[in-house]
């Protein structure tokens, strides 16, 4: 139990993915589960999000400020996947990516934008969705090129689906002993609203 946290104390584990794609869910679980998590709570809950986003807002600027990231050691943080790319070299991460499928992705985005009155009318859904499967294709390659990554793939239909599960997966992945039960608690399939065939 002394290695696994001794370990842990140098390992950061980032918690990924396209915007709207259950990251925020899998920051509550993992909270659950017993991690600590590097939030600021600056972003509070709303409709699009009841249950709150768990952010760091000084993670925006990890491009300009890598050296930002040795906060979050020993921690949980939330890293949207563009800014993966501008991870330094020198720490260990483990990455739970989530994945789930473009057109859910874009009409959950196209809502909150809506609710929001920030939605711009006559954009190129084709150009977009060609965009994120580049961008999505780029951050696939450094999470497999990269020696001190590690990566998990969750789709999150597979959280919907099997939480129980996935709560297994993510403990073996990390090597800590998480609360199973926690983690499953916080999965609520009524807060998944945009869906596709």
């Amino acid at each position: 139990m002394l290695c696994a946290a001794l370990r842990q104390q140098h390992m950061i584990t980032i918690v990924s993915g396209l915007p709207r794609s259950g990251t925020s869910l899998m920051m509550q679980m993992l909270v659950a589960g017993g991690m600590p998590p590097l939030s600021d709570g600056e972003r509070a809950a709303d409709t699009d999000n009841p249950r709150g986003y768990l952010e760091w807002e000084r993670i925006k600027q990890l491009p300009n400020d890598p050296g930002c990231i040795a906060e979050a050691e020993g921690k949980v943080v939330k890293v949207i996947s563009r800014l993966l790319l501008a991870l330094p070299s020198g720490y260990q991460y483990r990455v739970v990516f989530m994945q789930r499928p473009l057109p859910e992705v874009m009409a959950s985005q196209d809502q909150m934008l809506r609710r929001r009155g920030t939605y711009k009318e006559g954009a190129n859904m084709g150009a977009i969705s060609r965009a994120f499967e580049k961008h999505l294709g780029e951050v696939n390659a450094w999470l497999d090129g990269k020696s001190y990554v590690q990566a998990l793939r969750i789709p999150y239909h597979d959280v919907l689906q099997d939480a129980k599960g996935i709560a297994k997966k993510l403990s073996d992945f990390l090597e800590l002993p998480l609360d199973g039960e926690a983690m499953v608690r916080q999965v609520d399939g009524s807060l998944y609203r945009n869906r596709t065939a």
